[in-house]
């Protein structure tokens, strides 16, 4: 096999798992979360740049294309690989300009060190694995890459080290830089003995919950400059990027009750054509079927229908339907039926005459033949198979099992499979010794065991997809240009939408430049596309996503900064609302010399929790109390183990507490434990991995350009 070939056929997933495993929490940490030249021609266009470093487009679709092929998708997920490849890419700027600035280099001699050693890239051991004793010949490996390097300027050498020797240098630098980031990670002994202490301690407590919603929300206002002053006081949780506003109307041009009524009609007039005509395949093709003839026999239980009882109870010749079979309707007519093996065990010997993976000549036709003829003889004059095997077979997979193989049924009628193999696999002759040529030569068989012979039904589906007319196509994009047509402004389009009963889609959140999601539509990138071309209010031409007319509006063009009000009161005002909450709670509770008394201001229980030892200074959720922090972290104040605590203001409601007990937990055996410290060092380094990318991000100049693109 050649090493280009290798690298082409394994490239792809060598790339991302190096990629993968090396930057994992660090540069894929904003990975997957838009249709111009895509995998196109030579094209050098800047995508982006990083820190004055370039990315092409070029070179950005390669790799997605690499992720492609490596993860095939639909639209939606394609979507998501696209973003995933450019976060990918933004990544290996930041840290390759970190490696740089901090002198982290790649030698050529740690380069050969990895290369010719049992760590070397897993497609290099593949291409120069020795046939004899199955390891790495790293001699061979050697004399390789010394041609390699002579031939500057060769596609293999380029493919070579786009595919083989940048990641592997990413990979060795990463380990380094990760190795510095780790060996920082340093916890103080007193703060590590107090940390033990809190997470090896529970409490138990009695406490008072006063909810927040004893007090009416009718009796709490939130002005808008109560959302303003909250958002200011926390500027930088409630930045945003710029983006758009962007509501819309759907118009289905999917299949309705009338579409569904014709098909089901047409499929009635078709079958007792279908039941009379004796070429099942042909009809099948005259006629359109959405479902392709299989012209192979199957089993009951890989038949793949609800009504295949029905099916099989047929006469040969009997049709069954028409039934809904998804979004199609289908008839099936019973063709015939045979008893055939659920799976067959046979051995060969191939006399290859190509070479599977370069599909080169390897013996002349001729040649080939009389071997095969010669040790057909030779076997059956009492020739041991397995020696003949392992000294004539080409096919090195059956050769480890000593040219011993098992094929379901379906996989010897499959396209897949070698028609002539399977056709004497599957003889009816009683034959079950024979000389084959296939396209891959000429092979000696033998039939050892039919396993499990059972019915088998050879089935012809004539299907029919419930697809929209025309008249529904028609009326659906009618009904979306009258919309386009009249509406000027968001508010013409939205007394359009109520006069004329539609329904709007009001997408809350911003809307981004490079999304692709708009509400419920996955794939929506030409309407936020335009969108970011539009001026404010603007009201789009009907544009097609997936079977539906869509029209949209750009209800704001939002600035970079603080949202307005508006657009954050939906989010901020229960927030805000509570706080004020909690104000007249307290001032109510005042401050209680006990339990008992802050229960009875507003004829609540005293209740207690922490017996169980769950109550830790770190528990997320409290047993009967739910999530809330702040009264862990009171819990452990011993202060309040000897007089109430002060009113404290919780997600849900407000609380009041005292402290019955800290108490230290039962001992954990000593590896449960080494493996707790494990696990924290692990999580310092990961967060320590995360907090410095993105510090390298934030500090980075970035400037994106996909949405000139895509």
């Amino acid at each position: 096999m050649s090493i280009i070939q290798t690298i082409r056929e394994k490239g792809a997933v060598i790339i991302i798992a190096v990629i993968a495993i090396s930057l994992i929490g660090f540069i894929l940490m904003d990975s997957m979360s838009g249709t111009g030249k895509l995998f196109g021609g030579t094209d050098q266009s800047t995508l982006g740049v990083v820190n004055g470093e370039k990315i092409e487009l070029f070179d950005f679709n390669q790799r997605v294309k690499e992720m492609e092929d490596q993860y095939p998708a639909g639209q939606g997920q394609r979507n998501q690989i696209m973003q995933s490849a450019w976060d990918q890419m933004v990544a290996e700027k930041l840290v390759d300009a970190q490696f740089k600035n901090l002198g982290i280099v790649f030698t050529p001699k740690e380069m050969s060190s990895i290369m010719f050693s049992n760590d070397a890239p897993q497609q290099l051991k593949q291409a120069f694995t020795n046939k004899e004793t199955g390891q790495y010949d790293v001699q061979q490996a050697q004399q390789w890459w010394a041609q390699m390097k002579k031939n500057k300027n060769s596609e293999q050498r380029n493919a070579i080290i786009t595919q083989v020797i940048d990641p592997m240098r990413l990979n060795s630098l990463y380990t380094k830089y990760t190795s510095m980031i780790a060996s920082s990670v340093y916890t103080p002994k007193w703060l590590s003995k107090e940390m033990d202490e809190e997470k090896n301690s529970f409490a138990n407590i009695s406490y008072v919950a006063v909810p927040y919603t004893v007090v009416s929300d009718s009796l709490v206002k939130v002005t808008d400059n109560d959302i303003q002053d909250f958002l200011k006081k926390n500027e930088k949780k409630y930045h945003q990027d710029g983006g758009r506003m962007i509501s819309y109307v759907v118009f289905s041009a999917t299949a309705n009750s009338a579409d569904s009524q014709r098909i089901l009609g047409s499929l009635k007039e078709l079958a007792p054509q279908f039941r009379a005509d004796s070429n099942a395949k042909f009809f099948l093709g005259r006629n359109s079927s959405a479902t392709n003839f299989f012209d192979g026999y199957t089993s009951k239980s890989k038949i793949q229908s609800a009504f295949k009882d029905s099916i099989i109870s047929l006469p040969d010749g009997g049709i069954y339907g028409p039934y809904l079979d998804g979004k199609d309707y289908t008839i099936a007519k019973k063709v015939s039926t045979k008893i055939l093996p659920d799976s067959i065990k046979c051995r060969h010997i191939l006399i290859g005459t190509v070479d599977p993976q370069t599909q080169q000549p390897t013996m002349d036709d001729s040649t080939a033949h009389h071997l095969a003829d010669s040790i057909e003889v030779a076997i059956q004059h009492g020739a041991n198979f397995d020696s003949l095997s392992e000294k004539y077979s080409t096919d090195q997979a059956a050769k480890k099992d000593k040219g011993v193989m098992t094929f379901d049924l379906m996989t010897i009628q499959g396209d897949g499979f070698a028609k002539e193999f399977g056709q004497f696999l599957l003889n009816d002759k009683g034959e079950t010794k024979k000389v084959v040529k296939t396209e891959f030569g000429y092979h000696y068989i033998e039939i050892l065991n039919k396993i499990n012979p059972e019915p088998a039904y050879k089935i012809a589906y004539m299907s029919k997809e419930i697809a929209p007319s025309d008249a529904t196509i028609n009326a659906a994009n009618t009904a979306a240009v009258k919309l386009s047509g009249t509406a000027k402004d968001v508010k013409s389009f939205n007394d359009y939408v109520a006069k004329n009963g539609l329904t709007k889609i009001d997408v809350p959140a911003v809307i981004k430049e490079n999304d692709f999601a708009l509400g419920g539509l996955q794939d929506a990138r030409s309407i936020i596309k335009w969108a970011f071309e539009a001026k404010e209010g603007a009201v789009s031409d009907p544009m097609t996503i997936k079977d539906d007319f869509v029209v949209a509006v750009v209800d704001k063009r939002v600035k970079e900064g603080l949202p307005d009000v508006q657009l954050a009161r939906a989010e901020v005002e229960p927030i805000i609302r509570n706080k004020k909450k909690s104000d007249i709670i307290s001032k109510k509770l005042g401050t209680p010399a006990t339990l008992e008394a802050a229960a009875q201001a507003y004829n609540v229980q005293v209740l207690q929790t922490g017996a169980d030892s769950t109550l830790t200074f770190t528990a997320q959720i409290i047993n009967g109390v739910g999530n809330e922090p702040k009264v862990a972290g009171a819990a452990f104040n011993k202060e309040y183990q000897t007089k109430v605590s002060p009113t404290i203001p919780g997600n849900s409601g407000v609380f009041v507490i005292k402290v019955n007990s800290i108490s230290p937990k039962a001992p954990l055996p000593a590896a449960m434990v080494q493996q707790q410290q494990t696990t924290e060092l692990s999580s310092q380094i990961q967060s320590a991995l995360g907090q410095s990318f993105n510090a390298l991000k934030k500090a980075a100049k970035i400037k994106d350009y996909r949405s000139k693109f895509f």
